[in-house]
């Protein structure tokens, strides 16, 4: 006994404090492992100091940083206090990132360099993962999150500065916050410090936007070789395959090869198997699950190397160890405004200059590297200089029930790095409108205010928001979540399909995205029919499947949409769809739900009208008496005698789609155009311009009016350009009747009608003896402009062309009379005809009074 304690037992306890004791020592060794690594020298040391002085001075700041520099990881850590000085900044900070991958890479990069777990002093917000306390000094969060935060608490309280990542990417959600963030500074929080961090950005356009200062940063860029493998006709993912394969068997280090999409990374993925044991194959993109992703960006084992396949999420935010291959497909997938009404769709492009610079930068991050690239040289030179804002080209009306929210209807209003487009706002305000989101004043609606609520896109938002109960909400809430996770539920293009296995998957990212139903949902149980649900709420989206062996559904709104043979849902009759992929008319049908006749008969917007089409080739119209959905047609009859205004619009209808030669006024429009022309390069009218395609735009204000009058039959040319006259500005109206006439009047008194189409026009005709007598040659816009004079023989044969009269009389007329004479003597060829009597062509004996 010693202590009063058995032996075995005193063993056991100091054995228990040895393990405790190294186990300590060895979690400290860990510790300041990670804080040696991450006071490893980059670039962006240099530029601290300056960075730290800057927010202390001002409010605004752009910081330019190469990818590698260290931005990301640096600048939050010295603001905050946790590097070498004090903090700069009083309140937490947030770090804006526009992906959910980047996001919480870059937060447990930070939290392991200070030797702690995510939670504690570096906080991690997305959708689907939450890590704060109250410890937290820097929180990483993503653009989306962070507008959703700031119109539910405009001060940011507590909020002592907002650094905006990557924002040379120009996402929406990150152009709306900064925008928010910047009206929040001026108006109520001049000691909020905002902070613009890009690799690539015109930090003088930017800055000068804003208001800010420029610190610039020098990046570590080792020697890289580029090597262009030519364009081919082969699929990309045949192509990458091959240059994937002779990478690993010529050059040494792991690989990173960049695709545009999920869709090619597992086609690619496919094509690799069958690789060395040593090689491992790693795809990295949004939709995979944190673990996947971690094992992406993890480091290798010793002897090992690595192939990632990524999407663009690579090319700036993630740094991975090991890599010193880039291959370059040289595409990107960008969201592009999406007609299916689930936010934006995404199409494949060719990257710009500013990304595959970018990428192929990565091979040299930390040793001299080789970036292969699938095209040809000259081909770099064609591409666009950096990717275009999403704010210029996407829907924008989560952006405009973002700002209703934030009380500003008009967003000319705010600071933007690029103003969003007129005509794209006003598209956004009337489908607002149309969901019941705004009132005809563009404010928002009990509706809206609901859907605003939500982070969701507006037609997701109006889908939860208008449930008419508890449980249909929650089943609203439970497609919203489905639909807005890719991969979630597996890849069928059925809803139904996926819905069942959604609520059976165990995994962490569906159990959290079931939880983040169940908030808005408002926790009731899910129940009721989808279809019905989804038909009610979208019935332009209802579609029907058309005639023939081919899965193509027509959708009520016009669009259509098919499928592969062997979907599941290639032999249903109706659907109401989800998500559409690819053109504008006929896409790919992504995701859909399955609904019987009588439910798309119930819920979408029936009615009957009358409908013609105008046969150009025949100059007839045909009519039919019609029971649709939208562009559904579901019975038709027979219509003998349409109506003027519908054989009108059915001529409307072929302009639109064959130009006006399709009713036969193709070359009075040219003559207009070409006088319009006339006149602006003449100097007559400044600025003067017409051209077919902005007539064809507005034809339904000009033409249809003519084409009401014409009664079903094709409209007469004059009538069609006396329409297209009256039409125009009462200046432009005077200038082509005074100077660029339709006729001219000749010294025989006879009128020659002007050819503005003649390669030689503006040009007239007559015979010869008509210009008898005149002295100066015939011009038109103020004298600025002669005519072309082509002089006709008396068989009404081109004999001569001039420009010029007084100097053919006195030369080229003498060859062209000797001539004539010959061939038509019986008629006037005078020696002296700039002084002879002009007349109509007759013959000597006629003019003489004879016969």
């Amino acid at each position: 006994m010693r202590d009063g304690r058995p032996d075995d037992l005193q063993t056991q306890l100091q054995a228990l404090q040895r393990r405790e004791t190294v186990a300590r020592e060895s979690r400290l060794t860990v510790r300041l492992t990670r804080m040696t690594r991450a006071r490893t020298p980059l670039p962006i040391d240099n530029v601290l100091a300056e960075i730290c002085a800057a927010v202390t001075a001002g409010n605004r700041l752009v910081l330019a940083a190469p990818p590698g520099a260290g931005k990301t990881s640096r600048v939050p850590l010295a603001l905050a206090g946790l590097l070498d000085g004090p903090s700069i900044v009083k309140g937490k900070i947030l770090l804006l990132e526009p992906r959910r991958v980047a996001a919480r890479m870059a937060a447990r990069r930070m939290a392991q360099s200070l030797g702690e777990p995510l939670g504690r002093r570096i906080g991690l917000s997305t959708r689907v993962d939450r890590q704060v306390s109250k410890d937290t000094l820097i929180e990483v969060i993503t653009d989306g999150l962070f507008t959703r935060r700031i119109l539910a608490d405009p001060e940011l309280k507590g909020i002592g500065a907002v650094i905006f990542d990557e924002i040379h990417e120009r996402r929406l959600n990150m152009d709306l916050g900064l925008s928010l963030a910047l009206d929040a500074q001026g108006a109520l929080r001049d000691d909020l410090r905002l902070l613009l961090m890009s690799a690539t950005l015109d930090t003088e356009r930017v800055a000068g936007a804003m208001g800010a200062g420029v610190i610039e940063s020098a990046g570590r860029q080792y020697p890289i070789e580029t090597r262009y493998l030519g364009r081919e006709t082969d699929p990309i993912e045949d192509r990458m395959a091959k240059a994937i394969r002779t990478a690993l068997a010529k050059e040494d280090g792991s690989i990173l090869a960049f695709l545009p999409g999920a869709r090619e990374i597992r086609r690619v993925q496919e094509r690799l198997e069958g690789l060395s044991p040593d090689i491992l194959v790693a795809p990295l993109f949004g939709a995979l699950t944190p673990a996947e992703q971690d094992a992406a960006v993890a480091p290798t084992k010793p002897g090992q190397r690595k192939v990632v396949l990524a999407t663009d999420i690579a090319e700036s935010a993630l740094t991975i160890d090991g890599v010193t291959i880039v291959i370059d497909a040289g595409l990107a997938r960008v969201a592009e405004e999406s007609a299916g009404g689930l936010g934006s769709r995404l199409t494949t492009v060719k990257a710009s200059l500013a990304s595959v610079d970018q990428r192929r930068g990565r091979a040299g991050r930390t040793a001299p590297g080789i970036c292969y690239r699938l095209w040809d040289e000259a081909a770099t030179r064609g591409l666009n200089a950096a990717p275009q804002p999403e704010i210029l080209k996407s829907d924008l009306a989560g952006l405009v029930l973002a700002l209703a929210e934030w009380g500003e209807r008009d967003p000319s209003n705010l600071t933007w790095l690029d103003t969003p487009p007129a005509g794209r706002v006003t598209a956004a305000q009337k489908q607002l409108q149309g969901l019941g989101a705004l009132d005809e004043t563009g404010a928002l609606t009990p509706l809206g205010k609901a859907m605003a609520g939500l982070p969701l896109p507006p037609r997701l938002a109006a889908l939860v928001a208008g449930a008419r109960d508890g449980a249909e909400q929650a089943l609203a809430a439970e497609i919203a979540a489905l639909a807005g996770e890719r991969g979630l539920g597996g890849a069928s293009n059925d809803l139904g399909e996926r819905l069942a296995r959604f609520r059976t998957d165990r995994s962490g990212r569906a159990k959290t995205v079931r939880r983040q139903a169940e908030r808005w949902g408002g926790g009731a149980k899910p129940s009721g029919k989808a279809g019905a649900l989804l038909a009610r709420a979208w019935p332009g989206q209802i579609a029907r499947r058309r005639a023939g062996d081919a899965p193509i559904f027509l959708l009520a709104s016009g669009r259509a949409g098919q499928m592969q043979t062997g979907d599941a849902l290639a032999r249903a009759e109706w659907l109401v769809v989800l998500e559409l992929t690819g053109s504008s008319k006929q896409g790919r049908i992504t995701l859909a739900h399955r609904i019987d006749e009588e439910t798309a008969l119930k819920h979408g917007s029936v009615d009957t009208a009358e409908l013609a089409a105008f046969d150009s080739a025949t100059g007839k119209v045909s009519g039919r008496r019609v029971k649709r959905m939208g562009a559904i047609i579901l019975s038709e009859a027979p219509l003998p005698k349409p109506s003027a205004k519908i054989a009108a619009r059915a001529m409307l209808d072929a302009v639109s789609v064959e130009g006006f030669d399709a009713i036969g006024v193709g070359d009075e429009i040219k003559a207009m155009i070409k006088r319009i022309m006339l006149l602006s390069t003449s100097g007559v009218l400044e600025d003067a311009k017409l051209t077919q395609g902005a007539l064809i735009e507005t034809a339904s204000d000009w033409l249809l009016p003519v084409l009401e009058k014409s009664k079903g039959t094709a409209p007469s040319a004059s009538s069609v350009r006396d329409g297209l006259v009256q039409s125009l500005p009462w200046p432009t109206q005077e200038a082509l009747r005074t100077h660029a006439p339709l006729s001219a009047k000749l010294p025989s008194g006879q009128i020659a009608q002007i050819d503005y189409l003649d390669e030689r026009a503006p040009l007239i005709s007559a015979r010869a003896q008509a210009f008898y007598g005149a002295k100066t040659h015939p011009s038109i816009a103020n004298g600025r402009v002669p005519l072309t004079v082509q002089l006709l023989s008396p068989g009404h044969k081109p004999a001569a062309t001039t420009q010029d009269l007084a100097a053919f009389w006195e030369a080229g007329y003498k060859d062209m009379a000797k001539d004539m004479r010959g061939r038509y003597p019986k008629h006037d060829w005078p020696d002296d005809p700039a002084n002879a009597k002009p007349h109509e062509g007759r013959t000597k004996k006629r003019l003489s009074g004879g016969g």
